[in-house]
């Protein structure tokens, strides 16, 4: 998965990681928050500086208002008491070689860098560290994301643990990427960090927001 960040003016340099959160989802694909109630909520925690990062293009949902995704199905199950939480769900039906299970048709990532690009935007790898590859694969997939045009990797983030922030900050360094940030913000109830409860970047990262070269 990669996010799109947009140019913004110096101005937003200035803005310290608190205030900063540039993962999150609403009910326009998993979120649980419609897109009014997200930023809301991180107005009210502090956030100046959002990012919406919905899988599901905003086309697609006016089109298909129905549309049902994974999460959505995994929800339901819970709710109807077929399953504990979400994460078994998608462990028992929706899991590569699981009865729910349907794959994915992904854009090639020299398609995806490329249509950020040309919106305006700064491609940024998202969450490296939930991809299951050893270590000569994701270094295949820094150096092909670097060639394609990528600019940026998610280093903080809540689908990271702790140890992950500066495994994926060496990544970033030794590919010479911008580092980004984000709570990965799906809902209070399914989600490790809230709107903004973001960490310190680990030393010697340059953010997307604060690169000279925007």
């Amino acid at each position: 998965m990669m996010c799109a960040v947009r140019r913004q003016s110096p101005d937003c340099y200035l803005v310290s990681l608190s205030t900063i959160d540039l993962h999150s989802h609403s009910t326009h694909s998993d979120g649980l928050l419609r897109p009014r109630e997200l930023v809301g909520r991180a107005a009210v925690r502090g956030v100046k500086v959002l990012a919406l990062t919905d899988h599901e293009g905003a086309r697609c949902y006016v089109t298909n208002p129905e549309l049902v995704g994974r999460a959505h199905f995994a929800r339901f199950l819970v709710e109807r008491g077929y399953a504990r939480d979400v994460s078994s769900v998608f462990r028992k039906y929706l899991a590569p070689g699981k009865p729910g299970y349907v794959a994915h048709q992904w854009a090639s990532l020299a398609q995806a860098v490329g249509w950020i690009a040309a919106s305006g935007g700064i491609a940024v790898l998202a969450h490296p560290g939930r991809y299951p590859m050893n270590d000569a694969q994701r270094d295949g997939l820094f150096s092909g994301f670097k060639e394609a045009g990528g600019h940026g990797v998610e280093v903080v983030t809540g689908s990271h643990t702790s140890r992950q922030f500066h495994t994926y900050a060496r990544y970033a360094q030794r590919y010479g990427l911008l580092v980004s940030a984000g709570s990965d913000f799906h809902g209070a109830e399914e989600s490790r960090r809230d709107l903004g409860d973001l960490p310190p970047l680990p030393d010697g990262c340059t953010p997307v927001w604060a690169a000279s070269a925007w």
